[in-house]
């Protein structure tokens, strides 16, 4: 039986530009959930003609609880809600064969479209053994820790460029082209959803034959804040060491310690919002 998660981002979604979009409590997020959910029944739909057995829907974004349920394909198992001890990837540990990334976005400071790390108020960079990581790098890393690799990855032209030879033999599809922070060239939602599932039934064939992303532990985790306040709240967890005014480090046993420490820190920095 083959088992496929898809982990859902809005960022990266086709017609998707603005901070507004993403943020709920307003139509125009409204709009964007909608098409978000769009995207992801596209690979689900993929998933299913490449013969997947079961489905499941990661939602990844901001409060994990994005997309109506009931817009979602009714044969996919859906995932929402937080806190989650593993996040963008949760449903890895059920036994996946392969993950789709939907909707994913270029790294903080990255040059894509609404680009980030985890949080954008909170992080400017987020350095693994040396290796500078966005999101997709993280939770890649973190379904390779459970043997689950990456098959497929949708998103603006910059996140796949620089999230490409981490996952060689994936599948991509390019649902935008950047042109600034809050600006570019989209699909439309009906090509990006074509070429989405397009893409995820050709991953399909290559399920069984792809290695996992893996970082071995243990890990050192480099991260440079967005301000120097942030690093003071921050170095109150002991363990961690600052290192200059906006960054420290800390050390983790393994990928998935090291990402949900970053989580931990993520949801401290509200009290500074």
């Amino acid at each position: 039986m083959t088992k496929i998660l898809i982990s859902t981002d809005i960022e990266g979604v086709a017609g998707v530009y603005h901070p507004e979009q993403v943020r709920p409590g307003n139509p125009e997020y409204e709009r964007a959930r909608r098409l978000m959910a769009a995207e992801a029944n596209a690979a689900v739909a993929g998933a299913f003609d490449g013969g997947a057995d079961e489905v499941f829907v990661n939602d990844s974004h901001g409060g994990f609880r994005n997309m109506p349920p009931d817009l979602l394909d009714e044969r996919a198992q859906v995932i929402q809600g937080k806190p989650r001890y593993l996040g963008m990837a949760s449903g890895v540990e059920l036994g996946i064969d392969g993950v789709f990334f939907v909707g994913y976005h270029s790294r903080a400071q990255g040059r894509g479209i609404l680009a980030h790390t985890i949080n954008s108020f909170a992080f400017a960079r987020v350095v693994l053994n040396g290796r500078e990581l966005g999101e997709a790098g993280l939770y890649g890393a973190l379904a390779g820790a459970y043997g689950a690799p990456v098959l497929m990855a949708s998103g603006d032209d910059v996140f796949i460029a620089e999230t490409r030879d981490l996952f060689p033999q994936a599948r991509w599809v390019r649902t935008k082209r950047a042109s600034g922070a809050h600006s570019g060239t989209s699909l439309s939602p009906a090509q990006s959803c074509a070429a989405i599932r397009q893409g995820a039934r050709e991953a399909m064939a290559s399920c069984g034959a792809v290695a996992p992303f893996v970082i071995d532990g243990p890990v050192e985790v480099e991260l440079q804040t967005q301000t120097t306040a942030l690093a003071d709240l921050f170095c109150q967890w002991p363990g961690l060491r600052r290192t200059s005014g906006d960054a420290l480090r800390f050390p983790a046993d393994g990928i998935e310690a090291a990402v949900r420490m970053l989580n931990c820190l993520s949801a401290m920095s509200s009290m500074l919002r």
